[in-house]
């Protein structure tokens, strides 16, 4: 690669910031690389400098991801194949067949999802498809290629329903048969006759013959155990199952052996070796031990179904029929929601769901969004107004044109995000892979030791077997398999009910270990809606005045601070002026001609450059940027005109998050391109401990690569479009907004709400998940370093405790169940932080003081077409069409009110009157409906 040139590589398996930022860094790593730039959503990776192209792609491909030249043929898989793997009954499974799969060339990750029974394969030739479902037959499995967005979306808990009713069906008929085996092989110790012709040494063949004719059913239900275990020996892949396998084999063999020598007995006349082994039939344990593991299996199994109950709670929040309009004769007809099309017209009825992802066409309603963004009040929705398929139209009829259908729908992106995550591997599990991947062998190796010393200590071959047996049938490592899987499901789920999707298994543990948070400004921490605020009139005219100019410059803008002027002079009717003429000053402001005077609006730099003085206007700007407001300056070509005020008000749940996450010892940070000044006064009002101001938005990210350098673990909170850099350089990315794509594929989690306090939230779910992971898997760990000493007989000669491999298979049981409980308590997780309704603020009222001597232009033009008096009246608690409707109920039952107009977005009523209506009963009547005034201003004396 000569000096400086560009290549351009494709990058596959990366899901998420981390992935991203990992990929980079490793890059970064190669000798002669000067600058990695990698694109999460696209793949594309671009290394500039004079680097060996096999050395940058031995880089990634150690990292666990796929890498080609762009310029060449490639067969990478990009995202990985996904594949259904059936047969999988424990840890050791899961890490038989990644192995199997991972001695393949060209194969560069594989992660199993033993919950689920998937497999996600990143990979290029010589691998292929074929070849990796050859390797998981060959280790003793089946696996077949799926459609990755068909796994995700399929109902995760039916697999567990299924497994466990059938399950079941052998458990009924094993216990059919396993009572009177019981009967017949331990009645007489607890007191329960036997009939003559069983009992004494001359029926010990008939009575050994009964037992084996009732065991023999019992294994032949529950061969399963058998077919799986040996199918794992024969390939060198030995699982759970080859542990009960053996163990249930030898107690049978053994049977057998016994009644080999009753024969024996019987020929030679030795009654009391017949009377011996009489005693020493093991065909009950071996009966005993499959069913009891097959009550834990249809335990667990039922659990488990649980644990992903949350993911199809949200699958069925869609509707599974449509109204669809026809588009020529108007008529609405019943279809399936699985035949609608983008494009289609559908009717939404008041009280149903919404079936997919679409706009208003026509209609007005409020609409509950609470089943996918947790936000539990009713959003008002108008013509062009977004619609999310699941959520709940509550009052007035909509049609709606459908945007998005299927795998496309937000709720379907939810489901697969959730469903994903569990498919990864939290980075605690690769220590139960680790041990899963040796245990079943170490175990087998423990029994054959445990039988041959108990043998060489003269305790008889009974003896010895029992032990081995023991040792075989306790040491199934299925706890420890599920510790981790359970809890991470449980947990992903829980936090999709609570609007908190992560990603990938390793954000729900990293967050966890977060350090500092650092939250960009604008849509994070405030609303992201700037507000006019004040106007401040020089030169004695007039505040409607200068509002008026200020629009007229304006009008024509998309700029957050535009928008906000003009939508305030819209409500106030102040926008008879026009302008002509316009030209924008990059980076400083406007200018045009307003009523034949040449008007400039814009920052100080501007009128700087037009040398207009500002002095007696700086003491006031600086005051307005110490409150957190924005100042904008209005000029001519001679003079100050004035200046207005727009302020981004804090959202209300800021300081309080801030002080969430001060209470878990977190550090709280503000990365944001405002002024110093402005940046400051929001870290006052909320509390956050530092404040990054004046920062460009590519440079967001090397700020964020500071702190990492400082040995902070950073997790960088954002809207997930234009902080996509820092989110990918952070440790953790979370965006805040409605689950948009870009969000989704920008962070590692995405809070559905825009309630700040889902950061304090995320932080203690992903807290308990770590602790269940945790405790699991130390009592997985502790049962088998327990129980395995016990087993082989270590408490025999101090203690005479000696464990049956009865009470083995039910201990071996009950730790599986154990674990699977404790991970479905995180189904009950509140945390410290409930869900509350978020804050609803009315309209700012715009009554600065005027300067002392000014003087007011001729009212403004009404809006209304009328000569009434009008007032202004803000009013807060207002949260849906039945609100709006009671509130002008109200209003218009006041003596003298002659015309009422609610705005429930503004939370505002406009009402024209004649003669006097008084503040109070305006007041009174707002507060007798249920509401709040925020705030009574005159229409027309606004500004006077």
């Amino acid at each position: 690669m000569p000096p400086s040139q560009e290549h351009r590589f494709q990058v596959g398996g990366m899901s998420c910031a981390a992935c991203q930022a990992t990929v980079e860094r490793r890059v970064r790593q190669v000798p002669d690389v000067t600058d990695v730039k990698v694109n999460l959503l696209t793949g594309d990776m671009t290394v500039t400098g004079p680097a060996d192209p096999a050395a940058i792609a031995t880089a990634v491909e150690k990292a666990g991801y796929t890498i080609t030249d762009k310029e060449a043929p490639t067969h990478s898989t990009g995202q990985g194949q996904v594949f259904k793997v059936t047969g999988m009954t424990c840890a050791a499974c899961q890490a038989n067949v990644e192995k199997a799969v991972n001695r393949l060339d060209g194969v560069h990750a594989v992660a199993v999802n033993l919950l689920a029974g998937t497999m996600e394969v990143a990979y290029q030739a010589p691998a292929t498809a074929e070849a990796i479902v050859q390797a998981v037959d060959q280790a003793g499995y089946a696996a077949s290629p799926a459609d990755r967005q068909a796994v995700l979306t399929e109902d995760p808990s039916a697999a567990q329903h299924q497994e466990a009713a059938a399950i079941k069906r052998r458990i009924i008929l094993s216990l059919v048969l396993l009572i009177p085996l019981m009967t017949v092989s331990m009645g007489p110790m607890v007191g329960l006759p036997l009939p003559d012709w069983l009992i004494g040494e001359a029926a010990a063949l008939r009575y050994a013959g009964l037992q084996l004719l009732l065991t023999l059913p019992v294994l032949v239900i529950n061969r399963k155990f058998f077919i799986n275990g040996f199918k794992g020996l024969r390939h060198l892949a030995p699982n759970m199952d080859s542990l009960v396998a053996i163990g249930a084999s030898a107690a049978f063999l053994y049977g057998l052996f016994a009644m080999w020598r009753i024969s024996q007995g019987y020929a030679t006349g030795d009654l009391a070796l017949v009377n011996s082994y009489r005693h020493q039939l093991y065909f009950e344990s071996a009966a005993m031990i499959v069913t009891l593991i097959s009550v834990g299996k249809y335990l667990e199994a039922r659990s488990k179904g649980r644990t992903t109950d949350a993911i199809t709670g949200l699958m069925e929040l869609a509707p599974e029929e449509a109204f669809l309009v026809d588009p020529t004769s108007g008529q609405v007809r019943t279809v399936p929601t699985a035949q609608v099309q983008v494009g289609d017209i559908l009717e939404v009825r008041p009280g149903g769901r919404i079936p997919v992802d679409g706009r208003v066409h026509s209609g007005r309603s409020a609409v509950d969004e609470s089943a996918l963004t947790g936000e539990p009040l009713p959003v008002e929705k108008g013509p062009g107004d977004s619609l999310t398929g699941a959520t709940i139209n509550t009052t007035g009829a909509l049609r709606m044109e459908v945007t998005r259908v299927g795998a496309d729908t937000t709720l379907a992106h939810i489901v697969a995000l959730v469903a994903d995550a569990n498919a990864g591997k939290a980075p605690i599990a690769r220590l139960a892979d680790r041990v899963s991947a040796i245990f079943v062998p170490a175990v087998m190796v423990i029994a054959l030791v445990t039988a041959a010393v108990w043998l060489l200590l003269g305790y008889g071959a009974e003896f010895a077997l029992s032990t081995a047996v023991s040792v075989l049938v306790i040491s199934c490592p299925c706890a420890l398999g599920l510790a981790t899987p359970v809890a991470i499901m449980v947990g992903t789920g829980k936090g999709a009910r609570m609007g908190i999707l992560f990603k990938s298994a390793e954000a729900l543990e990293n967050l966890h270990y977060t350090t500092t948070v650092v939250m960009d400004k604008t849509g994070t921490i405030t609303e992201g809606r700037p507000e006019l605020t004040d106007v401040i009139p020089f030169q004695g005219q007039g505040q409607a005045l200068l509002l008026r100019q200020a629009y007229a410059l304006e009008a024509a803008s998309e700029h957050p601070v535009a928008k906000a002027i003009v939508e305030a002079a819209d409500r106030l009717a102040l926008t008879d002026l026009t302008a002509r003429d316009f030209m924008s000053h990059s980076g400083q402001g406007v200018s045009a001609r307003v009523a034949g005077e040449k008007i400039y609006a814009g920052n100080r730099s501007l009128m700087d450059e037009l040398r207009v003085d500002c002095r007696g206007a700086d003491k006031k700007a600086e005051n307005l940027a110490k409150e957190g407001k924005t100042p904008l300056y209005l000029a001519n070509e001679s003079q100050l005109l004035g200046m207005l005020a727009v302020q981004d008000a804090v959202k209300p749940s800021s300081a309080q998050a801030v002080a969430a996450l001060h209470d878990l010892g977190v550090k709280a940070m503000m990365l944001t391109g405002d002024t110093r000044l402005t940046a400051d006064a929001i870290a006052r009002e909320t509390g956050i401990d530092q404040v990054i101001a004046e920062v460009l938005p590519q440079d967001k990210d090397k700020a964020i690569q500071a702190l990492q350098d400082q040995q902070e673990k950073v997790a960088m909170v954002g809207d997930g479009i234009n902080d996509a850099p820092a989110l990918a350089r952070a440790d953790t990315g979370l965006a805040i907004g409605a689950g948009t794509d870009i969000a989704i594929e920008s962070a590692d989690v995405v809070l559905m709400r825009s309630d700040l306090l889902d950061i304090a939230r995320a932080f203690e779910l992903s807290a308990a998940t770590l602790r269940t992971i945790k405790q699991n898997l130390f009592w997985a760990f502790f049962y088998n370093i327990l129980c395995i000493p016990i087993a082989a007989g270590l408490l025999y000669i101090p203690l005479g405790i000696h464990l049956n491999p009865m009470f083995a298979a039910a201990a071996m049981s009950l730790s599986s169940i154990f674990v699977v409980t404790n991970g479905l308590r995180l189904r009950t997780f509140t945390g410290s932080y409930p869900v509350t309704p978020a804050l609803e603020e009315g309209a700012p009222v715009l009554s600065p003081a005027a300067p002392a001597g000014e003087s007011d232009p001729a009212p403004a033009p009404s809006s209304e077409g009328d000569e009434h008096m009008k007032k202004v009246i803000g009013i807060d608690g207002m949260h849906c069409a039945h609100c709006q409707a009671a509130a002008g109920k109200a209003l218009e039952g006041l003596d003298g009110v002659s015309k009422v107009k609610v705005n429930l977005e503004k939370k505002e009523a406009v009402i024209s009157y004649d003669g006097e209506v008084k503040d109070e009963a305006i007041k009174k009547v707002i507060s007798d409906a249920g509401y709040t005034v925020t705030g009574i201003s005159e229409k027309k004396g606004l500004f006077g």
